[in-house]
């Protein structure tokens, strides 16, 4: 593997924001040769399936500007930092969006949405052993959560009517796992 390696020579930060920074590093190919890479460096994320005993797993409707849309996901948020711990994050986006605490939290892997261009990675897990609480959304969110059997979420994730890609991914991973 190490034939395919690009090592850094040189990285320009473009742009610093809220949640994302933009660089144009350089690069040593493979070859010798250099090469240009354009790349956002995120702290990563968590996306979580909560998953009730029943067999339904619980849900958000969210709308997403980029896509002018509102779209099916599981709860998921980005890291507070880059030292975070994935499941610390995961325990707290679970509360905060569904108001539910997990007793269990079983790694589900991670998970690269653009690993082409982006340092995020997506750490998931199925939550089990569920409590219900008190919702505590940020002042810029706004969600609908819902219960959805967890073969009907896989059907529409089959039938293209779940676009997200954490939500496709940590879906049927757990529903393979069921199926075990």
């Amino acid at each position: 593997m190490d034939d395919l390696r690009e090592i850094q020579i040189e990285s320009e930060k473009i742009y610093a924001g809220k949640i994302l920074d933009f660089y144009r590093d350089t690069v040593r190919l493979p070859n010798g040769h250099s090469a240009t890479r354009e790349l956002v460096r995120h702290n990563g994320a968590v996306a979580i399936v909560p998953l009730l005993d029943d067999g339904r797993v619980i849900v958000e409707k969210q709308f997403r500007y980029p896509h002018d849309e509102v779209i099916v996901e599981i709860p998921a948020g980005k890291l507070d930092g880059p030292n975070e711990i994935p499941e610390e994050a995961a325990r707290r986006e679970l509360r905060e969006e569904t108001g539910v605490e997990a007793k269990e939290l079983i790694p589900l892997g991670a998970f690269y949405p653009t690993a082409a261009y982006s340092t995020e990675t997506i750490w998931m897990y199925l939550a089990k052993g569920l409590t219900f609480g008190e919702q505590k959304l940020d002042d810029d969110e706004f969600l609908n959560v819902e219960t959805v059997p967890l073969d009907a979420l896989v059907k529409d994730i089959l039938d293209g009517k779940v676009p997200d890609g954490k939500t496709q991914a940590a879906i049927l991973r757990v529903w393979l796992m069921e199926q075990r």
